[in-house]
């Protein structure tokens, strides 16, 4: 059966070392959560994924959920059980204001509880996840009046949250969606069309569901100026914050798929359903791109937990598994055969995981660390810089993160041989749970379109020049460090190699935007690539200093190996990457359509 331990050092490592989150108690929330609380959070966190929800991970798949007659949604064995555990231990509210129920503790700690109950069952933490995005929508963009009557049930896990876009007939287009609102005497609208691929639509965790829907009004204007936000309660809610009649939407069914069986992905009708508006007509994206940036870093940290849980168990299973002898000599006379753990192919896989997942596990707490500073800070500069770090590395972040998140829990998978194939060993759900990741909340093409042709140039490109400005002084400030020249001098490499590339699309992009096109995918690995060198020194240098200062543990050498291995074995590839990217796109475009 599968494992899962979660990375608590690793985690306080990030958080007291390398990020000094102290630093940061100046902010509303972060004298909260002090070294004490933090690790009392932490902990209570680790025990919940691992005692609690990862024993249903296996169930979640092997039931799955399902739909009654009656329009009513069962979820799996025991997750209503699970649910009512985190709903009475806080968890929906951790980062969400004291005003209404939460407990307003900085989303870098949020984040870091989420990337454990991804691990632990991704399928299950998504029922959380969505209402933590609907939360914040709200809050942003809700009226006084519908944050009183939504959030605090939303917080407490009373009710749960979704978000419905996308139709049959359109997805990363919205522009094209035709589910329609008609405006009421009093101000509410009834809302009718089809929504598909909703995430918790309808299940029996909670007593009502609040869903955030995209809806085009009457005489509104075509595409997607002509979309608003609406909220749509499952049940009505009287004044007194009681529940009311039965609203008009249901589940018309549940989409089977290939993995997340655990979660509820349905159909969902509504046929003249009461909703009320959210902001202002004919610009309900504002509104939803709150949720949807909410989600897809959530759905970055899903890519790091999958390749996370994917890696404890493919080590284990070497340390384990006996299988020839090593390539130098035998290791294990009194045995068999060798533990695979010898081999340097099956090291080099484990070590190829390992070197991502600490390094995007840090750009996980850093990202983080910038939301807390653009939601919380006093100073406009440091808010105008957070927030321009939040808009560059989201799309680098959601498409990189589950695309080699992604790809890791294959690697892991192989590890086991033909015992990864069957559905005993637990690893071919990882898989399977690991790639919807790289699809929803906007394909990873879209992704990387979006880097390359809206955050790149935005504000003149002043985004972009920061990172490089911080990275270069970085290389710079620790360039003539002996012990930092093993990750200073490729990290320099693979930053210039970004920069050329930057140069190039802003060269050959304006007048011929297939360039663009073409080299985008390509830009976000290399972005993300350079961003992980970047976490690595960073992380190798408080290593090395705390070597230097108290001696060396495991801990640290370990780290500082997987350290080198990244920049020896990993990080070279943005050579690749920007080869591909300066070779334009004309061989690409130059087939007829009716030649594929």
């Amino acid at each position: 059966m599968p494992i899962y331990k979660a990375p608590l050092e690793d985690v306080n490592f990030l958080l007291n070392d390398v990020f000094q989150i102290d630093r940061y108690d100046n902010l509303p929330g972060f004298s909260d959560a002090s070294a004490d609380v933090r690790e009392a959070i932490l902990g209570e966190a680790a025990k919940l994924s691992e005692e609690v929800l990862q024993p249903l991970n296996r169930v979640g798949d092997l039931e799955g959920c399902t739909r009654h007659d009656d329009n009513s949604v069962t979820t799996p064995k025991g997750f209503k059980a699970a649910f009512k555990q985190v709903a009475e231990g806080g968890w929906l509210g951790l980062s969400v204001p004291t005003e209404y129920g939460g407990q307003g503790l900085p989303i870098t700690l949020s984040q870091t509880v989420t990337e454990f109950q991804c691990s632990a069952n991704m399928a299950f933490s998504m029922y959380g996840g969505l209402t933590v995005g609907a939360t914040a929508a709200l809050l942003v963009h809700g009226t006084p009046e519908q944050k009183a009557m939504y959030v605090p049930k939303m917080v407490a896990g009373e009710w749960t949250g979704t978000m419905n876009l996308t139709e049959p007939q359109c997805g990363t287009d919205l522009g094209l969606l035709r589910t329609k609102a008609v405006k009421q005497g009093d101000g509410s609208y009834k809302i009718s069309g089809t929504k598909i691929f909703i995430s918790a639509g309808e299940h029996d965790l909670t007593e009502n569901i609040i869903h955030l829907v995209l809806a085009r009004i009457e005489g509104a204007p075509a595409g997607i100026k002509g979309v608003s936000l609406f909220v749509v309660p499952k049940f009505l809610v009287n004044a007194d914050g009681s529940l009311g009649q039965r609203n008009g939407v249901t589940c018309g069914s549940i989409e089977h798929k290939m993995g997340i069986h655990g979660n509820s992905t349905c159909v969902m009708n509504y046929d003249a359903a009461t909703g009320w508006l959210i902001g202002e007509e004919n610009k309900g994206m504002q509104g939803m791109f709150v949720m949807m940036n909410e989600a897809r870093l959530g759905v970055a940290v899903q890519g790091l937990a999958q390749s996370e849980v994917a890696y404890q168990n493919a080590a284990a299973y070497a340390r384990d598994r006996l299988q020839g002898r090593a390539l130098s000599g035998v290791k294990a006379p009194d045995k068999p055969a060798d533990p695979i753990i010898v081999h340097p192919d099956v090291r080099r896989t484990l070590l190829t995981i390992r070197a991502f997942n600490e390094a995007a596990r840090a750009m996980v707490v850093w990202t983080s660390l910038k939301s807390d500073v653009a939601h919380r800070s006093s100073d406009p500069k440091d808010r105008q810089e957070a927030d321009d770090h939040m808009g560059l590395m989201t799309p680098v972040m959601k498409g990189f993160l589950t695309e080699t998140g992604f790809a890791n829990a294959v690697q892991a998978q192989q590890m086991y041989g033909g015992h990864g194939y069957i559905a005993e060993q637990g690893m071919e759900q990882f898989v399977r749970d690991a790639r919807i990741a790289m699809i929803y909340e906007g394909a990873n093409g879209i992704q990387a379109l979006d880097l390359v042709g809206r955050k790149l140039p935005r504000d003149g490109g002043r985004a972009v020049m920061a990172f490089f400005g911080e990275v270069g002084a970085f290389a710079k400030e620790h360039g003539g460090d002996e012990a930092m020249k093993p990750f200073v001098a490729p990290l320099s490499n693979a930053l210039g190699h970004l920069q050329q590339a930057t140069t190039w699309l802003m060269q050959n992009a304006m007048m011929k935007p297939d360039n663009a096109g073409a080299a985008a995918t390509d830009y976000m690995h290399l972005f993300g690539l350079v961003t992980l060198g970047y976490m690595w020194a960073k992380m190798a240098k408080v290593a090395n200093d705390k070597i230097a200062g108290s001696g060396a543990t495991a801990y640290l050498t370990t780290k500082l190996v997987t350290g080198r291995f990244f920049m020896e074995r990993v990080l070279p590839a943005t050579t690749t990457h920007l080869a591909r990217i300066q070779s334009g796109s004309a061989t690409i475009m130059e087939l007829a359509a009716d030649a594929f």
